[in-house]
Order: C-alpha cells, then structure tokens, then sequence
C-alpha cells in the first residue's frame, strides 16, 4: 500500500481561453487562495486530464475534479460520487475522464481515494475568448462554496 500524500486532492482541468472551459481552473486558483498553507490540500490544475495523473490520485486519501460540463443547464453546479470505469481495451490518451483516472490508479497502484467526487459547472459558452458567460458568473459564488464545504467535511472526515 502507497503512503497518502494528501488528504485532499483538488484536480482540475479546462481551458481559460475557452470561455466557461476555465472554470477549473478558476475554481483552483480561489482554492489556492482559500487553502493556501493548508497541507492537508494539494491542488493539480491541467489544460486537460492525462494517465500521469493516476500516481497523485492513487496516493491520495479523497479526490475532488473539477470541470465544466457541456451536457448540464449552464450555471448549474453538480457535486456527484465517481465510480472508476470499467476496463476498455486500449486506452485514449487525448482525453481521460476522472472515472478512467480512477481506473488507472487502481490499475497501475493498486490504490484509489476512499472518496471520489465530481464537481461541475454547466457551460453557457466555450467560444474563443476569455471570461464566463453570465450563468456561469452567477454560479461561481455557488460552486466556490461547495467546493470549500466539500473540502472541510473531506479533510475532517479524514481526521477522524
């Protein structure tokens, strides 16, 4: 069995230059701010999400991705369990999901989080620019919240 390095993995992934696609890593950078010398936290931010990713996710206690969603309300803000996904042959390196990350980890480590949890914004908008569409600026105090509630009751949890 690995040694945990985190309690708390936050793992995002998006494109700031995509409009709502950089809600990841807006979301991280607020948890940076919000966590900063909090060692029970690591955060990992990425244009996107790759297999090298397995190791941190396998040596940590609960893990928390983060991302836009395209097939949601825009603004809506969803918090859902992650199962890892079943074994498919061959392996698409352009896109992993977190439930194939969740696979790899256990796969490659022979580990995975206890928790593993997805938290998504619906996008409005990924057009060329920088910025949010508006439901996605109206949902971040939301989505900034349940990310750090989420946070506290993972690390505490972790504690007990």
């Amino acid at each position: 069995m690995m040694s945990r390095q985190a309690q708390c993995l936050l793992l995002a992934c998006g494109n700031p230059l995509r409009e709502d696609d950089g809600v990841g890593p807006w979301l991280l950078a607020w948890a940076e701010e919000r966590f900063r010398g909090d060692a029970r936290v690591s955060l990992i931010c990425r244009q996107q999400w790759t297999p090298e990713l397995a190791l941190d996710i396998a040596e940590a206690e609960s893990v928390i991705f983060v991302d836009c969603a395209v097939d949601g309300a825009p603004g809506a803000v969803k918090l859902v369990p992650v199962e890892a996904a079943v074994a498919a042959p061959g392996l698409a390196t352009h896109h992993v999901g977190a439930a194939e990350l969740l696979s790899l980890s256990k796969e490659l480590y022979g580990a995975m989080p206890r928790t593993s949890l997805l938290l998504t914004v619906g996008a409005g908008s990924l057009e060329l620019r920088e910025g949010f569409s508006q439901a996605v600026t109206a949902a971040l105090p939301e989505a900034s919240s349940l990310l750090e509630q989420t946070v506290l009751r993972l690390v505490a949890n972790s504690q007990a």
